[in-house]
């Protein structure tokens, strides 16, 4: 059995309301890896609780209620997916030194001093009987920060080479880049929509929440005038630090969009546009800040879309563009992962934050922890 001390888990669920992605990590492995991935589990959102999340974007009736019993709803599916996580990686799980618990985002906004998760870590402690960390973004913003994104740290723990310059793109519901050059400071930031508009466009004109591969866009014509008009959003010209969410990218947004531009035509084209519109801004992002790149390396679950990664790798064919999977590392585990390992930075009483990514005043603990 391995240490007990080097054993963390990770919990996610992210922009694209799919579901919780929960893994267990020996950070002490027998090989020189940074972790090894000893179990995983996926559960699926119900319908319900994955439109009350959706509906909490925005102010509501009630809204104060509805978020505590949906934090309550999912801090009993975070919990379940650790149990079945720890099923899977034939481990107890008081074996386990901590879980790092993110939360679901509902609304962003580090301009004003900060953003919100719901969550009851509290909560997923008693259930799963293991310790939490949760509210990791809280004391980045409090530190002048964004908040986000705060993966970059670990991918420069992962992914990083002394000898080769990479680019990681995580093509969640949002989309970021960490640029990992082989000399230099480790940067990163959000680069706008993932999977966020695709996923919406395609739930409601077929009523199925995500296009399978890309199918449907490859059915369409990106329109290069529509195309523009939605690259003309002021946010793909900010200079990071920046992050965004929900609250930009949604579908006021994309309705507000679709009529400046006196839209008329089918709606598979505009699927296909935003497509391209998701692969044009990754790649405008990692032209402008790492135009030298060797490697890019794709992860989240956008790599599941086989059309929006043909038009990345066309974007950039001087570089190439493979999955983590390719390095070994299961591109639907990295942001658990990245978040067991920002739980065991907290432990350590390491920071977790990088300030040239996120923008605050300097390296900060993230998180608040709840014993077990």
């Amino acid at each position: 059995m391995p240490s007990r001390r080097e054993i963390f888990a990770g919990v996610m669920s992210g922009t694209s309301l799919d579901g919780v992605d929960a893994v267990i990590a020996d950070f002490a492995p027998a090989t020189d890896e940074l972790c090894a991935l000893l179990g995983a589990t996926h559960v699926a959102f119900p319908s319900s609780l994955r439109d009350e999340l959706l509906a909490l974007q925005a102010s509501g009736e009630d809204e104060l209620v509805r978020a505590a019993r949906a934090a309550n709803a999912l801090a009993d599916l975070y919990a379940m997916a650790l149990i079945d996580a720890c099923t899977a990686a034939q481990v107890a799980p008081h074996d386990v030194v901590a879980a790092g618990v993110h939360g679901q985002t509902v609304r962003h906004r580090p301009l004003e001093g900060w953003t919100l998760q719901i969550n009851n870590p509290a909560r997923v402690a008693e259930r799963a009987y293991m310790t939490v960390v949760a509210d990791f973004r809280a004391r980045d913003i409090a530190a002048c920060g964004q908040g986000a994104p705060l993966v970059p740290a670990f991918h420069a723990a992962l992914f990083a080479m002394p000898d080769r310059h990479r680019v990681v793109a995580n093509i969640g519901g949002i989309a970021n880049i960490t640029d990992l050059p082989a000399k230099g400071s480790v940067r990163g930031f959000d680069t706008g929509p993932g999977n966020v508009l695709l996923d919406l466009w395609s739930l409601r004109h077929r009523n199925v929440p995500y296009d399978d591969a890309g199918a449907w866009a490859t059915s369409g014509h990106v329109d290069p005038a529509l195309l523009a008009a939605l690259l003309a959003e002021p946010f793909f010209a900010a200079s990071p630090p920046k992050s965004t969410g929900r609250d930009l990218f949604n579908a006021a947004w994309l309705d507000r969009q679709l009529a400046q531009a006196n839209w008329r035509g089918r709606a598979q084209d505009v699927q296909a546009t935003l497509t391209a519109l998701t692969a044009r801004t990754l790649a405008d992002a990692i032209r402008a800040h790492a135009a030298h790149a060797d490697e890019v390396l794709a992860c989240g679950g956008g790599v599941r879309n086989t059309a929006l990664m043909a038009m990345l790798a066309a974007e950039l064919p001087t570089m190439s563009v493979v999955t983590t999977d390719t390095l070994g590392v299961a591109s639907g585990h990295v942001e658990a992962l990245a978040f067991a390992w920002i739980a065991r930075e907290t432990i350590a009483g390491r920071a977790g934050n990088l300030p040239a990514v996120t923008g605050a005043k300097g390296p900060r603990v993230l998180g608040a922890i709840y014993p077990r």
